[in-house]
């Protein structure tokens, strides 16, 4: 099967008004300006005293080198995830494509606003590339989304049980925002938990509100599909389930990946048990989509939490913003295979983006 492959030429859709030639312009400009901004506001709020500690500290090139390592291979481990889960509903998909499309989308999460941005590209190219199962090839998308930040859910009550379950009682340092973050996690991902077991009862996906949905007008079609393919996974909930233990793996990854490249930058950091409770608190908060890949919201949520929660030894020298902004830099690294895929593919990705 062709990767990006136009079947037909739109000409006309060349041709724009004034008026929209001028408002997609300004679009595009807010676009890329904004990330732009938000980085240079961050660099800003780094305190210049820690700047010039860390310039004038010993830096672990190679410990970073394995930490970008890591973070390369768990977000390999996410397109496998999805290549998975499409080939579960029985669709012509290669692994090729899956590394491809979700390189690009890895590369549009940073000029689109959120993660959502990255997950509609995907979307829209494997849809193209199913014109008899669009629905249940867009389902595929929605599905490894959902999965993806439940595992994250799922990480974080595990290490709120194994490694900080005493906030849960109240912290012994008074900290009540920590006790909250514990608790809020935990109800996520109890309700998570049972959104998940409804999807596999056939009950619930049969019942009338389901049905009220497929029977909107011009949209009820698409929607019935979509549900219809969802609930085609009640019959794989082994590569479901095997799909959730994927997230949480690459996840940890993720949190090993910061975790080495805060050793690598401070001699004193808290523990690698504390930074499996803040590296995915901060991660689930750049999944809400408010700003270009979490751009600003990560880096402020982890800068609070490293203070929130120190963990072992005296991480007071230790910069949130220092160490979010190295694995952002590292995350741009991964991106860049992105970036190589729309360079050698860039007409076939314009033309594809501009049907409807």
């Amino acid at each position: 099967m062709p990767f990006l492959t136009v079947k037909h030429s739109y000409p006309l859709l060349d041709v724009y008004p004034p008026k929209k030639m001028w408002k997609k312009t300004v679009f595009k400009i807010l676009r890329f300006s904004l990330p732009v901004a938000i980085i240079a506001w961050l660099l800003y709020s780094v305190d210049e005293q820690q700047l010039q500690d860390l310039q004038s500290r010993e830096k672990d090139w190679g410990q970073l080198s394995v930490a970008y390592l890591i973070a390369l291979t768990a977000t390999c481990l996410t397109f496998v995830r999805w290549y998975i889960l499409v080939r579960a509903l029985d669709l012509q998909f290669r692994l090729k494509d899956a590394f491809r499309l979700g390189f690009l989308g890895y590369l549009f999460n940073f000029v689109s606003i959120g993660v959502v941005g990255g997950d509609l590209f995907k979307a829209i190219f494997i849809a193209h590339e199913q014109p008899g199962k669009r629905p249940e090839a867009v389902a595929t998308v929605v599905v490894d989304r959902v999965i993806g930040l439940y595992g994250l859910l799922v990480l974080t009550t595990i290490t709120i049980l194994v490694n900080g379950i005493h906030y849960l009682g109240g912290s012994p340092n008074g900290d009540l925002d920590v006790t909250m973050i514990c608790r809020s996690t935990l109800f996520a991902t109890t309700v998570g938990t049972i959104g998940l077991i409804a999807v596999l009862i056939p009950r619930v996906t049969q019942s009338p509100l389901i049905r009220w949905v497929g029977s909107l007008p011009k949209i009820g079609g698409i929607l019935e599909r979509l549900i219809d393919a969802v609930q085609m996974y009640r019959l794989r909930a082994p590569i479901l389930l095997g799909s959730c233990v994927m997230s949480v793996a690459t996840h940890a990854m993720f949190v090993i990946s910061i975790y080495l490249i805060a050793t690598a930058l401070y001699p004193q950091t808290p523990s690698i048990g504390a930074h499996f409770i803040i590296a995915p608190l901060a991660n689930a908060a750049a999944a809400l989509p408010f700003t270009p890949g979490g751009l600003g919201v990560y880096e402020a949520t982890m800068d609070a939490l490293y203070h929130i929660i120190p963990g072992e030894g005296n991480a007071s020298i230790v910069s949130g913003f220092i160490v979010a902004l190295a694995f952002r830099f590292v995350t741009i690294l991964v991106a860049a295979f992105g970036a190589i895929v729309y360079w050698t593919s860039r007409r076939e990705v314009k033309e594809l983006m501009r049907q409807p």
